[in-house]
Formats: C-alpha cells, sequence, structure tokens
C-alpha cells in the first residue's frame, strides 16, 4: 500500500490500487478523504456489465451474495455513500485505523482464503466499518483476462473487452465532432471523397510499428496467396490484418467507428463493415514509390495516413483521374472515403523520399 500526503496535520492515509483499475477523475483521492472514513473505495464497474468492486451483502458462508439495491447502485440510479461488506482493487484506509485496531492482524494472509477476502473479513471483524462512494465519476475497472503480453502492443487488441480505454487511446481526439454539423470535421476535396478524422497518433505509430515488427510484406507481385484464387490485380507491398491477428478487432472499428460516418456522409446508404482486404501499404523510393491507376474492389474504400508528409516522407498522395483531382497532404490519422468501384479511378503519387504508410479497407457492402 502507498501513502499520501495527508489532507490535514495528524490525519494521513494509504491508497491500494490494482494495475486493472482506470481512475479518470483526477480528484479521486480528495474526494474520498473528504469524506473521512475509515477504509473507503471508489465505486467502479466494468463498462456495459454489472461488475463492481465491491459487494451489498454476504451470503451465510461469508461469501458474495447481491443486495437489493446492487444493480440500482452500479447503474448510478441511486447515488450515494454506502456501507458494504466487501471491496476491492483499489480503496483509501486511514493511517492511524493501520496503526491501531489493524496492527495486531493478519491483513492479507489465512490459510485457504484469497488476500482480498482476509483483507475485508479482517475489517468487519475488527467492526470497522467499510464505505464505497458513487457520488461521483471516478472511472472503471479495466478488464485483464485476455490481455496478451507477448505482442507488440496488446492494448490495440482490447476494443472488445475494454472499448471506452481503446477508444481513449487511439480513436482521434476529434472524431465526435464529425457528427455536429457546423464542426468543420468533415471535408470534400473531391467530389465525393470525404476527409474526416479517425485514428489518434498513437494509434498509427502502433499499427506501423506492429506491421514492421511483424515483417512479412508483399512483394509487391501480381501473385498473392492470401487471397480467394491467388491474384490481385493492383498490387502492393502491403500487410494484411489477418496476419498480425487482427481481423476481427479492425471489422470492429470499422463497424463502431466507420459505418456511423459513411450513413452520415452517403445519405440512405446502411453498410454492413464488411470487409476481406484490410492492410497496411508501404511506399518506398526504391521498393514501390506509387500505385498506376486502378478501381477498388468495394463499395467504399478508407485510406487512413499512418505518418506524415514533409517529416516521414516527401511526394505521395492520390489523383483521382475522372476529376483531375490531387489530395498530395494527408493528415495524420486522418481517412479518405470514396467509392471503390466506377466513378472514382484512382492512383498513388508517387513517393521521393522516406517511407509512406497507410491504412486501406475495401468495405462491401
Amino acid at each position: 500500500m502507498g501513502g499520501l500526503e495527508p489532507k490535514n496535520p495528524g490525519c494521513d492515509y494509504f491508497f491500494s490500487i490494482d494495475s486493472d483499475v482506470a481512475l479518470t477523475n483526477p480528484d479521486t483521492l480528495r474526494i474520498l478523504m473528504e469524506e473521512n472514513k475509515s477504509v473507503i473505495a471508489p465505486m467502479l464497474s466494468k463498462h456495459g456489465k454489472l461488475w463492481s468492486n465491491f459487494w451489498g451483502a454476504l451470503s451465510p458462508d461469508g461469501f458474495y451474495s447481491r443486495s437489493e439495491d446492487y444493480i440500482e447502485i452500479v447503474q448510478g440510479k441511486r447515488v450515494g455513500l454506502w456501507n458494504v461488506p466487501y471491496i476491492t482493487q483499489v480503496y483509501l484506509v486511514k493511517g492511524s485505523v493501520l496503526r491501531s485496531k489493524l496492527s495486531q492482524v493478519s491483513l492479507f494472509v489465512d490459510e485457504g482464503m484469497d488476500p482480498d477476502m482476509v483483507f475485508c473479513r479482517t475489517i468487519r471483524d475488527q467492526g470497522i466499518f467499510m464505505f464505497v462512494s458513487n457520488r461521483d465519476e471516478f472511472g472503471r475497472l479495466v478488464a485483464s483476462a485476455t490481455f496478451n503480453t507477448s505482442r507488440l502492443h496488446p492494448d490495440m487488441w482490447q476494443i472488445f473487452d475494454n472499448p471506452l480505454d481503446w477508444r481513449e487511446k487511439y480513436v482521434h481526439e476529434n472524431y465526435s465532432k464529425i457528427f455536429e454539423e457546423a464542426s468543420g470535421m468533415v471535408e470534400q476535396p473531391c467530389p465525393d471523397v470525404y476527409w474526416f478524422p479517425a485514428f489518434s497518433e498513437k494509434m498509427c505509430d502502433h499499427l506501423v510499428e506492429t506491421m514492421e515488427d511483424n515483417g512479412q510484406w508483399s512483394g509487391g507481385s501480381h501473385k498473392d496467396e492470401r487471397l480467394a484464387g491467388g491474384y490481385e490485380n493492383v498490387p502492393t507491398v502491403d500487410i494484411h490484418m489477418n496476419q498480425i491477428g487482427f481481423e476481427k478487432e479492425w471489422l470492429k472499428f470499422l463497424k463502431d467507428y466507420i459505418a456511423p460516418v459513411t450513413e452520415k456522409l452517403y445519405p440512405g446508404y446502411y453498410p454492413k463493415a464488411h470487409s476481406i482486404m484490410n492492410f497496411v501499404v508501404r511506399y518506398r523510393p526504391n521498393e514501390q514509390p506509387s500505385l498506376r491507376p486502378h478501381h477498388d474492389s468495394s463499395t467504399f474504400t478508407i485510406n487512413i495516413a499512418l505518418n506524415r508528409k514533409g517529416v516521414d516522407y516527401q511526394g505521395g498522395g492520390c489523383r483521382f483521374l475522372r476529376y483531375d483531382c490531387k489530395v498530395e497532404s494527408p493528415r495524420k490519422g486522418w481517412s479518405f472515403m470514396h467509392p471503390g468501384r466506377l466513378t472514382h479511378y484512382h492512383e498513388g503519387l508517387p513517393t521521393t523520399q522516406g517511407t509512406r504508410y497507410i491504412m486501406v479497407a475495401f468495405v462491401d457492402p
């Protein structure tokens, strides 16, 4: 347990927090200390679930039992300070209580019992009340069961289990402004070609680093055994999402973040966000600097810039031949969206220096 600065002279606290706790309220400690309780915890739960860091009641054998008001407290329908028999993962304890009533007992160790159970039973046995507060929004519990530390950036795979944390880390900070009419967050540089913020800088960097760490770039030839039929009409030097085990996470991103934008920008079209072509392309002057004119095998295509022109590379961009319209300075983390077939015949302009990375998805339908 870590010590805290005392709120008042002679009044000190000790704070315990587990690694799977995300406190988003910077005033959490001040708020808890002002309650002046011997043992108190901020109420936290897992996003979209009833799993929390407290129990509302105990069974006769001393284990979990759901209290009548548990769900209403977790969902914030009842707000207040609640006396509870069990807290875990994050809590504040008065130093004076640790040095007096709790100084001569085993706080965490008892054969056959988990440390959290021992802690709460000991607190209760000493006649000390435990409280949980849901008067403020403090944060949430993070699901860690599927966290794979063998990956270079494990957080990238947490879009299902920890969607709020994933969004905060990997979605562009201005994404929500796309849906505000006067925000100016959607541009149309060419006819029916839309440009909007999608990825955070961190997502761009982590995706590029993950692909380079994988290193299995295609040779840019027409023969491609990764595809049905083994042939690619317009080949690029690329790595597909399924090569890094990120396919279902990417499709989740398309469904949650790209489909709503598509519905806004192409009224009357409701995509299912189905895509079998999802890949990161690498352009280099001495490898594959450009891409000849072509149509995409998609209803619509998204193309997200993963690094910066003028910093990481020179040249590059995209030209739509039918409209003689170029987009030569894509912004890192921003996505183009354009029809794939029939109208938007386009080419990749030459990268003249450095390395350019883009994330491409052919969405159909």
